[in-house]
């Protein structure tokens, strides 16, 4: 559907352009009949359709349409997997076409600030680069049928608590390297039809009214071109809104904030030019989506489920495996504890909440592969709707565990615990789900825990227990995945997307976190995360990028393909990854950045690539990686660009960020030299030994007569002391040699006529 959008805007009236920015319903946006303007309808969510037809809401409590339930954001960033994530998304856009929706709100690209988030189970990563590179993979897939997607929540959304109000504090530095990036990469590789800005403010404005965030950065820095959507209920001023580059705001306001927009444009406090091209944006998108859309589509169910079974595989996480405890072998006594082996948790809560078409559930996916020579028992163990431990339920499971080879318990979060609108109070799982593993764990030596959780918890169990598998939620496939992984149908290949910490207070957010009041200051700045653990040397419960297999992989022979390079440069970098195991696997091989020395604070190393590759039993593949600026910059507050620091940096290649196995080392050359004035303040430090200054140092020695003071001194205390002194020092070390004056006169010198 071609249409002369200029044309059409002339032709509406003021009254239509306004309420072109407003939602018609719950999920459609306004259409203008006369004009051949459609309605198109939008629908949640990241890993599942979940489109409502009468009563609407977007808490997920109202039902809607069957639909697949894939595994959530947390398992799927588990995968590291693009290729995996890109299938999904054009499952998910098939399964869309079918039922007529335009655009697919997701996926969610926040940070993993804290593990409490109530949210967390919908986004993929605390690290920036792993989340942006999933979600450009999950867009490209969604869009790749004709469906949009809705990147979101934009931006620094880490919080459940207070979310429709809270401030979220946050420096320059940390907001573009932390929780801008994974945005910025999805929306300049992506082109996300839509963007939706988040509930809550970022330093002291709201997402919905902040033009930095919606027009400096989004459109005008990042190059945008679709329109920005609020979240449902989002918005605060509508005005404020629209002029800071909010488009449409969702759901239907009932006409109030489109009459607010007219009386805005009719006593000048608006320009219609504003309204013009808000409505332009919405308007591209809503033709784009005609344009694309598929009548008679439909799909098939029973595909997608096991499309959904073989993704939630490549999600799952084997974080323990002691005495090669798995594969399990199909023989001899079972005993499978834990009410979520029949009842199970496989995805959140909230406006994500999918009505599925089927559902898999792990005790009889597991009988079914188990087979006839193993004798499988079921005991609940507790109970789902409460925490308190039952005598009788923990006496029935630790009797037949006893009398069996081998117990397998499943244990997590129920829904209660976790859910959009409120976050954790702990990491902790209910205490009846902890004292089934500690009570089986006195009378079975052989114990397999199963987790379905949507974010990390604390295990204090663990050493009594010889395997784990992080299931995550799974989705509705997710009891199969597991039985495949269980019994080496499956070799598990996930790894996680986020740091375990052993207890909460580990985590560098702990401090800061809900906050107080409406306002929660993102002290911890850069250091999320690994970032953090690893920097201060703090031993996590399982690191990120962590996760076991059934065979074993060789990392060797790493190379780069020039030992130096400039900031405009790319570099590439290969390692060649053996499977010297007896079965089939895949391997993620991780890729950090480090800079052993550098004059801003970083962290100790950053990931800045991945690939997961599959080997057969043997096989040896190379692997290879492109580097860029970014791989190399951190964020100058003061140039407001990416910026890249001369010097060595240090590759590290390895199986996790606790797990390097080769290093190499690489010469960077910044282009873009820093301009940075020197004053009669300026610390002696600063300019000694460093070859752009050591004219000034010249001048400045010369004329005065403290060269035994700056030179060659042995007295290493007196150095150290020099060091830290400003250059007005030198008039009274110089005993009168030199004035203040002077040495004024020679800086001033020296800042015109020198570029450094």
């Amino acid at each position: 559907m071609t249409r002369d959008i200029q044309k059409l805007l002339k032709e509406m009236s003021l009254e239509e352009k306004a309420g072109l920015c407003s939602g018609d319903s719950w999920w459609y946006t306004k259409g203008i009949e006369h004009l051949d303007i459609p309605s198109i309808m939008m629908s949640d969510g990241p890993h599942g359709l979940r489109k409502q037809q009468e009563v609407a809401d977007h808490l997920g409590q109202n039902e809607s349409v069957e639909a697949i339930c894939f595994p959530t954001g947390s398992a799927l960033a588990s995968s590291w997997d693009r290729e995996i994530i890109n299938k999904l998304g054009k499952a998910l856009g098939e399964e869309c076409q079918a039922e007529n929706i335009s655009i697919l709100l997701g996926p969610g690209a926040n940070i993993k600030r804290s593990p409490l988030c109530g949210r967390n189970f919908e986004y993929l990563s605390e690290d920036p680069y792993l989340a942006s590179e999933l979600a450009v993979s999950y867009i490209k897939g969604v869009q790749s049928m004709g469906v949009g997607t809705s990147l979101k929540h934009y931006a620094v959304n880490n919080q459940e608590h207070r979310r429709l109000s809270t401030s979220a504090e946050v420096d320059e530095r940390t907001l573009r390297e932390i929780y801008l990036s994974a945005f910025e990469k999805a929306v300049k590789e992506a082109q996300p039809w839509t963007v939706m800005c988040a509930y809550n403010q970022v330093n002291g404005e709201y997402c919905s009214e902040n033009k930095y965030l919606l027009t400096e950065i989004l459109k005008e820095e990042w190059g945008h071109q679709g329109f920005v959507v609020s979240d449902w209920g989002a918005v605060n001023n509508r005005v404020e809104g629209l002029a800071a580059g909010m488009e449409l705001e969702m759901p239907s306001s009932h006409g109030e904030g489109t009459e607010r927009i007219i009386k805005a444009v009719n006593k000048g406090e608006l320009s219609e030019e504003i309204l013009n091209k808000a409505v332009e944006r919405i308007l591209n998108i809503v033709f784009k989506a005609v344009e694309n859309n598929r009548e008679d589509v439909s799909y098939d169910k029973e595909a997608h489920h096991q499309l959904a079974r073989s993704i939630a595989a490549e999600c799952m996480v084997l974080l323990k495996n002691e005495d090669k405890i798995l594969p399990l072998k199909k023989a001899g006594k079972i005993t499978v504890a834990g009410a979520f082996a029949k009842n199970p948790r496989y995805q959140g809560g909230g406006s994500s909440h999918i009505n599925s078409t089927k559902l898999d559930k792990a005790f009889d996916e597991i009988t079914k592969i188990a087979g006839d020579n193993t004798k499988i028992e079921y005991a609940a163990g507790y109970s789902l709707e409460k925490d308190e431990i039952e005598t009788e339920l923990i006496a029935e499971a630790m009797q037949k565990a006893e009398n069996s080879d081998l117990a397998i318990i499943f244990v997590g979060l129920p829904d209660r615990y976790e859910s959009e609108g409120y976050d954790r109070e702990s990491i902790a799982i209910p205490q009846n789900q902890q004292h089934l593993i500690e009570k089986i764990a006195e009378v079975q030596e052989n114990i397999v825990v199963v987790l379905s959780n949507g974010s990390p918890i604390e295990m204090p169990w663990a050493g009594k227990v010889k395997g784990i598998i992080e299931g995550y939620l799974g989705g509705q496939a997710s009891g199969g995945a597991v039985a495949d992984i269980l019994f080496g149908k499956v070799n598990p290949s996930g790894k996680l997307a986020e740091t375990f910490p052993v207890k909460l207070s580990d985590n560098p957010s702990y401090l800061n976190f809900p906050g107080e009041g409406d306002k929660v200051q993102y002290r911890e700045g850069i250091f999320v995360g690994y970032r953090y653990y690893d920097t201060k040397e703090i031993r996590p419960l399982f690191p990120f990028g962590y996760g076991l297999s059934y065979t074993d992989f060789e990392y060797s022979d790493i190379k780069v393909d020039k030992k130096k390079i400039t900031d405009h440069e790319e570099l590439t970098v290969t390692v060649k990854v053996k499977n010297i195991g007896s079965r089939t696997g895949k391997e993620i091989v991780q890729l950090y950045i480090r800079d052993p020395e550098s004059t801003v604070i970083k962290a100790y190393k950053e990931l800045k690539g991945f690939a997961k590759i599959e080997l057969e039993a043997g096989e040896e593949k190379e692997v290879s990686f492109t580097l860029n600026k970014r791989s190399f910059a951190y964020y100058n507050v003061e140039l407001k660009d990416w910026h890249v620091e001369s010097g060595e940096y240090e590759i590290l290649v390895g199986s996790s960020s606790r797990d390097i196995r080769l290093k190499e080392m690489v010469k960077v050359q910044s282009t873009v030299k820093i301009s940075k004035e020197i004053t009669i303040n300026t610390n002696l430090g600063d300019l000694i030994g460093k070859p752009e200054t050591k004219g000034l140092i010249d001048k400045l020695i010369s004329s005065s007569k403290i060269e035994e003071v700056l030179g060659g001194v042995d007295n290493e205390m007196t150095a150290m002391m020099i060091k830290y002194m400003p250059l007005r020092s030198l008039a009274i070390l110089g005993k009168g040699t030199i004035s203040r004056k002077m040495i004024e006169s020679i800086i001033a010198e020296w800042n015109s006529s020198i570029d450094y």
